[in-house]
């Protein structure tokens, strides 16, 4: 059966809540024969606004159009671009998650790389000196705690102290047609959670540089001179699959689509199946006493130092679970978590203390040690999702 029709089949049953409505996903929202147009793929709408300007860029490996990287596609184009900020993972994407990134130098370019996951977050007066826009152009995967957005809050707030344009060239959010978790508590702020959004926000990362621009959750509230040039022929419900992995950590759509749930994993000794060839789709741990799948963990590019290196573990392989069932689904999976926990044999070893800052609150830890049902635990979200969900709703830029 085409693969298309089996998809309708799934998602025809499926309801969504947008802006206080509610519909069911239809053919069209998914497969609506329109190509995406991603914002880097608009440069009729952006490079007259680039002309005589000094630009830098906010890029990883993520950033291409078709085959090519936006850098040599502006340079091609006779765009002035001065300077390069890497992100997490650096500018090639392939430095492992919380390593420092060191500034340098683009081999193919010359162009200066000044690194935002070193020494400090935030461009400095230094490095935006002559500059006189910013573009940003990177994937995301719409967790709170996938760190480009808070790389594009500290960037925004460098642009407002120093009068410099911020344009977000946009792209669709894989993980854009749903909103999920607990809304972040701000006594946990940290750079995997610095707004009050939930775990899973839905919006893609031009909308969200509109609501964080406008909310004034910038430092000082101040708001910089924003633009955002949005994709075509996208709306949230629609299949996107990535052209490029947005970290090296996270190989396929499959990963993409378990991230906001497995992540918390990160938050205890639980391998996610980092230094494997399935990161984000395993979990388990050396002394896990249940579990149907075995895999140890070994040195990888991304992974140089992989939780429990060269040890075996045991817990649960979702690398075959099907696609359709991940895509139909509209929250986040806290099962996988609390039944973990449940059959972990030393409880008070399991949660350390960066998993408050990866749920943004304390209250998850502590419901799921009182053993709290998912249930229970998605109904103490509710009040505050719908707050967010008004929110959200002021700043699309897209249908739902």
């Amino acid at each position: 059966m085409n693969s298309k029709i089996l998809l309708l089949v799934f998602f025809s049953l499926t309801m969504v809540i947008s802006c206080g409505t509610s519909r069911l996903l239809s053919y069209e929202d998914l497969f609506d024969n329109e190509e995406i147009i991603i914002g880097a793929a608009r440069t009729e709408v952006y490079l007259p606004l680039l002309k005589d300007k000094s630009v830098a860029l906010v890029v990883n490996q993520t950033s291409v159009v078709g085959k090519t990287h936006l850098t040599d596609m502006l340079l091609s184009l006779g765009v002035n671009v001065t300077a390069i900020f890497a992100p997490e993972h650096g500018f090639r994407g392939v430095a492992d998650a919380g390593a420092t990134i060191l500034d340098g130098k683009d081999v193919t370019t010359g162009i200066p790389i000044v690194s935002l996951y070193g020494k400090s977050y935030k461009p400095d007066t230094t490095s935006l000196k002559g500059i006189d826009i910013v573009l940003f152009d990177i994937q995301d995967v719409g967790a709170r705690f996938y760190t480009y957005i808070s790389t594009m809050h500290y960037v925004m707030e460098a642009c407002a102290e120093n009068n410099i344009t911020f344009m977000v060239l946009d792209r669709p959010n894989p993980n854009g047609h749903y909103v999920d978790g607990p809304v972040l508590d701000t006594a946990f702020s940290s750079f995997v959670g610095l707004h009050r959004v939930p775990v899973v926000h839905g919006m893609t990362i031009g909308e969200y540089a509109k609501m964080v621009n406008a909310e004034g959750w910038l430092k000082n509230a101040q708001q910089c001179n924003l633009k955002v040039v949005p994709c075509r022929n996208y709306n949230h419900n629609k299949y996107y699959e990535l052209p490029v992995k947005p970290s090296p950590n996270i190989p396929n759509i499959r990963a993409v689509y378990l991230y906001p749930s497995l992540c918390l994993f990160e938050g205890t000794p639980v391998s996610v199946g980092r230094g494997t060839n399935e990161q984000f789709q395993i979990y388990g741990h050396p002394d896990f006493p249940k579990g149907n799948y075995e895999f140890k963990p070994a040195p990888m590019v991304g992974a140089n130092k992989p939780l429990h290196d060269g040890v075996v573990c045991k817990g649960f392989n979702l690398s075959d679970v099907d696609l359709r069932h991940l895509q139909k689904k509209i929250h986040l999976d806290l099962d996988y978590l609390i039944d973990f926990y449940q059959d972990f044999p030393e409880k008070d070893k399991f949660f350390n203390t960066y998993f408050d800052k990866l749920a943004g609150t304390d209250k998850l830890r502590n419901q799921i040690m009182e053993g709290w049902s998912e249930k229970q635990i998605r109904a103490s979200w509710k009040d505050d999702l719908v707050s967010f969900q008004a929110l959200r709703c002021k700043y699309l830029l897209y249908e739902d």
